[in-house]
């Protein structure tokens, strides 16, 4: 069987199965077997494979036929134009979450040596991604899960980057005024809500998914402590769920927030929101 015609096999499989985008699927398995470019896989209509090749792609196959995440799979996820090692410990990186890291350089702009606290910060995908993009960031990787940490670890090694690991439960533990920026994109998914999300987010850790009765149990709590955290003119920058935002605006207004803004994704979805600790962001350190 050639490479094409196992693709396309492949392909109807996963179709049946209603597994999204099934060809693209089929192609990123056989490419992570033979380290050839999916799309020449495709196109490959010579090239003969042999028999231990194709049972070590009948098992990835049937993995992903049970609905496991093709990034858990391959054990990795591009994000930001880097690849980060993920697996069931920590939440697959999202591309609508790039434009968060973007925003957030935009903003880290105006302050000199900076300091970031990726919060929740999972794989470490956001926090490193600014640090890739601008050395002189300062970052600090936080999570309540040591298990999420030990793969935001291996990303720093991978990344060859340099980033502080802090374990705790939100912002306990860490000192006042260490931050000028906190970027966060928390568990925004109202608890009952959990079970009817798509198959493959089943497999993603509960604890990143589920924000609580209404999804904003974590919104309540960051907001209500951040600016102990922050310098004075500190941002914090927060990933929202589908018709959040006007909720978590009205909770940072009521705790003295200023300069709230907020930002829609690729889909026109009001995604992510920014807010300044107190004189709009102009004070410079």
């Amino acid at each position: 069987m050639t490479p094409c015609q196992l693709i396309r096999h492949t392909a109807a499989r996963f179709r049946s199965a209603g597994i999204p985008d099934p060809e693209n699927d089929s192609a990123l398995l056989l490419a992570s077997l033979c380290g050839g470019e999916p799309l020449s896989l495709r196109l490959d209509t010579d090239t003969i494979l042999e028999e231990p090749l194709l049972s070590r792609y009948e098992l990835l196959t049937r993995q992903r036929l049970e609905r496991i995440p093709l990034q858990y799979i391959l054990g990795e996820a591009p994000f930001c134009g880097h690849l980060f090692m993920v697996d069931p410990r920590v939440l697959i990186p999202r591309p609508e979450t790039e434009l968060l890291c973007a925003w957030a350089l935009d903003i880290l702009k105006n302050y000199r040596d900076p300091r970031v606290l990726d919060l929740c910060c999972g794989s470490g995908c956001i926090g490193l991604s600014l640090k890739a993009a601008s050395p002189e960031i300062r970052v600090t990787l936080s999570d309540i899960s040591a298990n999420a940490l030990a793969v935001a670890a291996e990303n720093v090694r991978r990344l060859s980057l340099k980033a502080d690991l802090h374990q705790g439960n939100l912002l306990d533990g860490l000192l006042p005024g260490s931050f000028d920026l906190i970027v966060c994109n928390p568990p925004y998914i109202p608890t009952a809500d959990c079970a009817a999300l798509q198959e493959e987010v089943l497999f993603e850790p509960r604890n990143a998914l589920d924000g609580g009765a209404d999804g904003l149990d974590l919104y309540r709590r960051l907001i209500a402590s951040a600016d102990g955290i922050l310098v004075p003119g500190g941002a914090l920058m927060m990933e929202l769920g589908i018709h959040q935002a006007d909720s978590v605006s009205a909770l940072l207004a009521a705790s003295g927030y200023m300069g709230i803004q907020v930002r829609k994704d690729l889909n026109g979805i009001e995604r992510m929101i920014l807010a300044y600790q107190s004189d709009g962001g102009k004070y410079d350190r």
